[in-house]
């Protein structure tokens, strides 16, 4: 049992995060359903519906999961460099939608088509409400997970992984505007996040920092003890 828990206790941040992350974002949903701010941009009057990219979109769920789940047994390191990185835009998010209730009125009151990706467009409508978009949790994510692909010392010697990595974060990012989900406000915004910290999880390398801050005081404990 206790190599199991030595094996795998870097887990635990990711469950508890998992844990707060959903029941907060579970609470703004029910109790932010007509907030006062409105975004929008003249951007987002010219973008045309086109529920197709609803597919990427649902991919995004598979995508982000799969480079964690990726990560947790194949690099340690990048696991919680894409911890880091996911946790605090998502953070910051969930900050701005409690300080700063905001939605948009983009979506189209009726469908133009009747197909099965209106279908499965309708269907995210219904359960996920207009509200709590600023910045694009699906952008910035998307982001961070190509990010780490193409950073990680193994799949950046793969070049059909960047490739596809690439290919399915542009769709996801696009796929946002085109289904009606976020303005482009949110979109440019997420943009500027990832940017920033891109520079302190990949420029700074705050793990390592932080790693090694570790190592030096239980060095000096254990010096302590003797």
């Amino acid at each position: 049992m206790k190599k199991f828990y030595d094996q795998y206790k870097h887990a635990i941040p990711l469950i508890i995060y998992g844990i707060i992350y959903l029941t907060w974002f579970t609470y703004l949903e029910k109790h932010v359903t007509r907030p006062a701010n409105l975004i929008h941009m003249s951007l987002d009057d010219v973008i045309p519906f086109c529920e197709f990219f609803v597919v990427p979109y649902f991919l995004w769920f598979f995508y982000v999961s799969a480079v964690v789940v990726y990560f947790f047994f194949k690099d340690k390191q990048d696991y919680f460099r894409s911890c880091v990185f996911l946790f605090t835009g998502m953070t910051i998010f969930l900050i701005i939608s409690t300080l700063w209730p905001n939605g948009h009125h983009l979506r189209p009151a009726v469908m133009p088509r009747d197909n099965i990706f209106t279908r499965l467009v309708a269907f995210l409508y219904h359960t996920d409400t207009p509200t709590n978009l600023w910045p694009s949790i699906h952008v910035y994510n998307s982001l961070g997970t190509h990010f780490a692909v193409i950073r990680n010392e193994k799949l950046r010697k793969n070049p059909a992984v960047h490739t596809a990595s690439l290919i399915l974060c542009v769709s996801i990012i696009l796929s946002t505007m085109f289904i009606k989900q976020h303005s482009v406000f949110d979109v440019l915004t997420a943009f500027i996040m990832a940017a920033v910290m891109y520079i302190v999880v990949y420029g700074m390398d705050i793990v390592t920092i932080w790693q090694n801050h570790r190592y030096e005081v239980r060095a000096r404990k254990q010096i302590r003890q003797v």
